[in-house]
Parts: structure tokens; sequence; C-alpha cells
């Protein structure tokens, strides 16, 4: 496997109550010398549809292998369109390698895998945008999660005022009164939450955002309800139709549901939740996950070796793996957490694999169950996400 992934056992000493993260202190203000980004240049972004072919993170081959029940495979074709009539905005999770607190601005294979992983296929929906930024390192995270370390707060600091800053230059040279998606997973979702509250929730530019889709967070919301809490003026997607609206999930296995120290589907206050929109059933109830797995089980950090993916084994040698039927969600509620539960239907009498990989392990080999399966959290919804897009664009330009 490439070195320069981070392995399992490292993330899993970051380990800490979700709460803790939201009410640490923020780090220090920036040095006098902070110099902001210059997002006019194209080396400060992972992905624009006006980069230099093969420049641009999301010139990838999504190639995938269909493995069906029967043991069927076959290969699924994917191309990315120029004329999207609408634009996604990507802000990526905690990956960076760099041993400093913040990462400096060069496209690392870390950053160019999450977006691999996490954003390329959108861009069959939408033209695609992914600036890089200071971000909190994985070292970073660590030392300020250890005794004494202060605390992190990534809605504060050079790590929001680059996603800012990177945000409003789309607006004033790339937008041109085009609807936009953001998608975030993680850090990023902590950032962009913080984004729409600032400069977008109540505001006119709110008008062009088609949704936001916020995953692996905890997105707080008042019982019952599905606006207020986090946001007062845009409420949660019930359908794929719908704009404006916010899809947000943390997923957990039905196997393993979020114990009592749990790092997502729980918020601080008597009269909220933590949000769960279940985007392969926005209306509610239970739907087919269509995910889109790498081959290899490789995750945004580490990788798990799967399984064969079907028996007798066959070389797959596409990036990615689908395997339809296999996986269904339902958003659910235990004394701990909401979260989005996944069920695997592995069937021991059909040649098809009867799991995945995705867990985050912990340094004696055994997955992490406050972690859930964080780790692929936009892998498992891939499928669906990219066709919501695709239908809230639809529904965006009828408006």
């Amino acid at each position: 496997m490439v070195k320069y992934l981070i392995g399992a056992a490292l993330f899993a000493t970051l380990c800490l109550p979700r709460a803790a993260f939201a009410q640490a202190a923020a780090p220090p203000a920036a040095p006098a010398s902070y110099q902001p980004n210059d997002y006019s240049d194209g080396h400060s972004w992972l992905c624009r549809p006006d980069l230099p072919r093969g420049a641009s993170a999301c010139d990838i081959d999504n190639t995938t292998t269909v493995v069906s029940a029967s043991g069927d495979v076959q290969r699924e074709t994917w191309r990315a369109n120029p004329k999207a009539p609408i634009d996604c905005f990507y802000v990526y999770p905690t990956v960076s390698t760099d041993t400093t607190p913040n990462s400096d601005m060069t496209a690392d294979p870390a950053e160019r895998n999450v977006v691999r992983q996490q954003f390329a296929r959108f861009g069959s929906a939408c033209r695609p945008f992914a600036p890089l930024y200071r971000q909190v390192t994985l070292a970073g995270l660590r030392r300020s999660l250890a005794p004494g370390g202060g605390g992190t707060h990534f809605e504060r600091g050079v790590q929001y005022d680059d996603v800012r800053d990177a945000w409003n230059y789309y607006l004033q040279h790339d937008n041109h009164g085009r609807g936009v998606v953001l998608v975030a997973h993680s850090q990023g979702s902590f950032i962009v939450a913080e984004l729409i509250r600032q400069e977008i929730d109540g505001k006119p530019i709110q008008s062009r955002m088609v949704s936001a889709i916020l995953m692996g967070t905890s997105l707080a919301v008042p019982k019952g309800k599905d606006v207020g809490g986090a946001f007062q003026h845009v409420p949660l997607c019930h359908s794929a139709s719908q704009t404006g609206c916010v899809i947000t999930f943390a997923s957990f296995r039905s196997t393993a549901p979020p114990p009592a120290n749990t790092l997502f589907g729980k918020v601080a206050g008597a009269d909220l939740v933590a949000a769960c929109t279940n985007p392969a059933a926005l209306g509610g109830g239970s739907g087919t996950l269509h995910a889109y797995l790498s081959k290899d089980g490789t995750s945004i950090v580490g990788n798990t070796p799967p399984k064969p993916w079907v028996t007798p084994e066959r070389p797959v040698e596409t990036p990615f793996v689908s395997v339809p039927g296999l996986l269904t969600a339902q958003c659910a509620t235990n004394e701990h957490a909401n979260y989005l539960e996944v069920t695997v239907h592995g069937d021991p009498s059909d040649p098809r694999t009867d799991d995945i990989v995705g867990d985050l392990n912990g340094a004696n080999g055994q997955p992490q169950a406050n972690w859930g399966l964080h780790l692929v959290d936009a892998n498992l919804a891939m499928g669906n996400l990219v066709e919501i897009v695709g239908q809230q664009a639809k529904a965006y330009r009828r408006r």
C-alpha cells in the first residue's frame, strides 16, 4: 500500500467526545506575518474546471466494476459533464500528513486521494471547485487534543479563513449567478457549517445555494423540527426536488450502533438533536445505498484490504467497485445518538462478498465503535448523492 496514507492506529489516537471539538478553545490568532492565499492562482485549487487537463485532482478514472449478487461482473464507465448547469464547492476532511499544526498549500497524495474518494464523481452533475486550504493536520489535531494542547476549534483560525476566502473568490470570479452545492466531510463539514452561518444563512446569496451536503458531522436541529439550531433559514432536505436545504449524516453499522462515547450523532442542548437525512431515502424510511467503494479498501486515511469481491475470485481492474443491493440505510436513534444505520445484507449462499471494509481500527486491530463508518461516509452514499444533486439541479433551474 502507498506509504503516504496514515495508519488507522494513528487516527484512533484522536478519539475524543465530539463535544470537545465544539467547546475547545479557539487557536491563537494568526501571526502578524500571516498572508492570505492567492486563489487567483490555479495552484491554490485541487479542482477547477479551467485547470489544464491532468492538473485537476478531479481528472481521474472513475470506472467501476459492478458486482451483482449472482456473481455477474460488469464494467461501468463514467465521464464528467463540463456543461453541467450548476457548480459544486468541496471542502475535504482531515487528511494532511504534513508534520506542522496546519498544512501547507501543496497538493500532496493525501489531498488528491480524498478528492478521488469523496468528490471527483460529482463532476458528472456539477462543475467541480475544491480549494486547497491550510487545514488542521492529523499531527496538529493529535497535538491539540493531548493534555495541555488547548483543544481544536475547526470553525476558527487559518483553516476557516482560507475556505471563506476561496468561497468569496469563487463567488466573485466563477459563479456568475449559477446554483452551487456545498459538499464537505468531517473537518470540512465543521468549516462549511460555519461558512453557511456567517456568509449564507439568511443572506441574498442563499438563493444560489442548491443544497449543502455535510457528512461525518453532528448538525444540531430542535427536536421534531428541520430548521433552527445550527441554521436559522436552511432546513433539512426531505426530497431530491427540494433545494436550499441540507443533507447531513454520520454512518454506523447496524451491528455496531453508536456507543456512549460516540464522536458523532449527538449535540449539546436539552432541546436539540443531531440531524440525520438518509441519502438513500430523503423522504424517510429505509433505502438502498448506491456505494462506490475503493477496489483495494483505500479510504480517506489508510486502507484495509477487502475480501475477494466475488468467488471464484476475479481480478478487479477498475478503481472502484459497486455492489447493488448489498447495503441499505435508514436514520435511527439509540440512547446515545441519531445516526445513519447501515445494514450489510451479505448472503453466504451467493458468490458475492458478504461484507465491506471501512471501519477505523485501533492499535489492537479491533474497530473503534465510536467512529462508526466515518472513513467511508462518502463512499457509501456516493451514487445516491450524485443522483440527488442531478435532480436538485433540475429543480433549481425550474424555480
